[in-house]
């Protein structure tokens, strides 16, 4: 009788910790012990990636957990080069989990004479023997057709919602979902609809890359508690100057809800120092000290959707089943009582 091939987990340098709690939480669902394979990524001195796996892989179905963030090069490098590593070893197949698609902002040509990096890493994925992708909340969703392979898009939406009914309970009436500008309102809109709240913009014009110019806001948001989703929250300038343009527009408080907490440069500054009553990230991308710091700055867990979405594709079942909350609820049991 043939022997049933188990997931196999392993992880470059980026986010160690999420790579861990997501074999702890396959361990809990498997009833055994999932663990992250024994592997040896470093760099020589001149700073190319080596990597050796110290374990037998041939015929195995291989996890890669590695998000492309800070610095996004490296940890690119670091997954294509354990994927090849993995692949001229003979395991069955190949997929990489990129809680954090680096790179996914610059999916089209904004201006003459311009890549398109994204199509370009989608591509170096693919060569480099991945056969499937597993990420969460990519910028454009269109990137998923950049990949010649399957590419399962999961989406923060529902965490977000579990957390918003647990945390806004008793108020859910005042809350008001924000987009930061027109091109995220469908990803403020799902949320909305999930909570059954109603929906605002706030409708930015910059004069130049990095410099908002002036921001309106279109709904009526005065004393309501006003929650903003976006995918990505760099510097920060754009989110605070909107938690600053909401509450002159007479709200009564501003939270917010950005999928990856990139947090570059004076970020963490800004946000400690906005009228933001909480800033809630995930761990897509592994926090500083200053982020873990940071007093209104609040990070949950995408492990547990993660390791189900792996197991789900490891014995070929729907992964499209983690996009509803009420499937998440059980799920994240324990973090959110059953609402």
């Amino acid at each position: 009788m043939p022997t049933m091939i188990e997931p196999k987990l392993i992880a470059g340098n980026a986010n160690p910790p999420l790579a861990k709690s997501i074999a702890r939480r396959m361990s809990m669902h498997r009833g055994m012990e999932v663990g992250l394979c024994d592997t040896r990524v470093e760099r020589f001195n001149d700073g190319e990636i080596f990597v050796e796996v110290y374990e037998n892989v041939r015929g195995e179905d291989m996890f890669i957990v590695q998000p492309t963030s800070n610095p996004a090069n490296d940890n690119l490098m670091e997954l294509l080069i354990i994927a090849d590593a993995l692949r001229r070893s003979s395991a069955a197949r190949i997929t990489a989990v990129i809680p954090y698609f680096g790179y996914a902002r610059q999916d089209r040509r904004s201006k003459a004479r311009t890549p398109i990096t994204a199509k370009l890493v989608s591509n170096m994925i693919v060569e480099a023997g991945i056969e499937r992708v597993l990420t969460l909340d990519l910028h454009a969703t269109q990137i998923q057709g950049f990949f010649d392979i399957p590419v399962d898009n999961l989406y923060a939406s529902p965490i977000y919602a579990l957390d918003a009914m647990h945390n806004f309970k008793g108020k859910m009436d005042d809350v008001m979902v924000v987009s930061p500008d027109v091109g995220g309102v469908a990803r403020a809109r799902d949320l909305a609809q999930r909570i059954g709240a109603p929906l605002s913009i706030v409708d930015k014009r910059r004069g130049k890359p990095g410099e908002v110019a002036e921001m309106t806001v279109i709904g009526d948001v005065k004393d309501k508690v006003c929650v903003i989703v976006d995918d990505i929250v760099d510097t920060a300038g754009t989110l605070c100057k909107a938690a600053e343009v909401l509450m002159e527009n007479g709200a009564k408080e501003v939270h917010s809800y950005i999928t990856h907490g990139v947090l570059s440069g004076p970020a963490v500054e800004r946000v400690s120092k906005s009228v933001m009553k909480s800033l809630v990230i995930t761990d897509t991308i592994a926090a500083t000290d200053a982020v873990k710091a940071c007093r209104n700055i609040r990070i949950v867990p995408t492990a547990p959707m993660f390791a189900q979405a792996i197991l789900n594709t490891w014995n070929g079942t729907s992964v499209s089943s983690l996009f509803d909350h009420k499937t998440l609820g059980p799920i994240y049991e324990g973090l959110y009582a059953a609402e």
